[in-house]
């Protein structure tokens, strides 16, 4: 065999070997470069200024649940339907919506990216395709949090703060970013704080007997007493004699979840420093363990003057979200 054969034999030999290699390697799986919290709808100027337009945005930018002012549950980017294979690469959540003669709805997941969830509106009139964002908005936006929270998760995930002091107080686990920092530790409190550019976030985990939040049929007034206990006790300001309580002018959000399958109260809402000027977000959940006939608390906090917090509390939320008891 000549040099020119010998090579030939050789180079199809390590050819077919790194094509089988190829193959047995799985696929990359793209994700989304789209900001967290944001929503794309791809949709013709006409009826995006029209009544499906006005729609849309009263359903999923109505303002989240729990903050001192107004920030839109998605940031909505618009864009005409023929850049639609553009932005499909790009957002976690999309829309797309169309007047046609074809009539359907369809959630589509990870079609092009992963996670991605992928809304397909279409009717032959404007009321029907009304009908179909009202009946499924809800839905839609539970859906889309939903993701928005496992993508926060996987964030923190990347580096975590040890949580061995949470397991041996509480016995549970939290999956908390090491850019937070133990700032406080009591017998049954431990108090974890984050310096951000404009103010901080906290996480703070406590427990709390189980007739406590379940006395006299009255959970929220019972949670906002609790809360304001702790708050004295722990949460104090530069001035000693300045403490964190529940803000008395904003009724607090309240609903009933589950956690880890545990049923557990969700409560947001405003908090403030009694005797200072400082004040901010909270997001509270109280979950309860029935073998112990105890809540767990854990509650999430920020004090953002100069900066929207929708976000920061999304974060708070996540690291909440990841507690699996022990």
């Amino acid at each position: 065999m000549n040099n020119k054969m010998w090579f030939r034999h050789v180079f199809l030999a390590i050819l077919s070997l790194v094509l089988v290699s190829c193959k047995q390697q799985p696929e990359m799986e793209a994700k989304p470069t789209s900001p967290i919290n944001s929503l794309a709808i791809a949709i013709n100027d006409q009826l995006w200024t029209g009544e499906i337009g006005d729609s849309l945005r009263k359903k999923f930018a109505a303002p989240v649940d729990g903050l001192p002012q107004e920030e839109p549950l998605f940031t909505i980017q618009q864009f005409p339907i023929k850049l639609f294979d553009t932005h499909k690469n790009q957002n976690t959540n999309l829309i797309l919506i169309k007047k046609e003669e074809k009539s359907r709805y369809k959630l589509v997941k990870n079609k092009y990216l992963k996670p991605q969830n992928l809304v397909v509106i279409s009717g032959n009139s404007i009321p029907e395709i009304l009908n179909y964002i009202e009946q499924n908005g809800d839905s839609l936006i539970r859906i889309f949090k939903e993701t928005e929270i496992k993508r926060n998760q996987d964030l923190i995930n990347e580096n975590l703060l040890s949580d061995e002091k949470i397991r041996k107080k509480f016995k549970v686990s939290l999956n908390v970013p090491n850019t937070f920092q133990y700032v406080l530790e009591k017998p049954n409190f431990i108090w974890m704080k984050k310096e951000i550019l404009s103010g901080n976030t906290s996480i703070i985990i406590y427990k709390v007997p189980f007739k406590a939040l379940l006395k006299d049929n009255n959970i929220v007034t019972n949670i906002t007493r609790m809360r304001d206990v702790v708050g004295s006790k722990y949460i104090k300001g530069k001035d000693n004699n300045s403490y964190m309580i529940t803000e008395e002018s904003y009724a607090p959000y309240f609903d009933i979840t589950v956690i880890d399958k545990k049923r557990t109260y969700e409560t947001k809402g405003t908090w403030e420093l009694k005797g200072d000027y400082m004040s901010g977000s909270f997001i509270n959940y109280a979950i309860l363990n029935r073998k112990k006939r105890e809540f767990i608390v854990i509650e999430g906090f920020c004090y953002a003057p100069s900066t929207s917090k929708r976000d920061l509390m999304m974060e708070l939320e996540a690291i909440i979200k990841s507690v699996q008891f022990l």
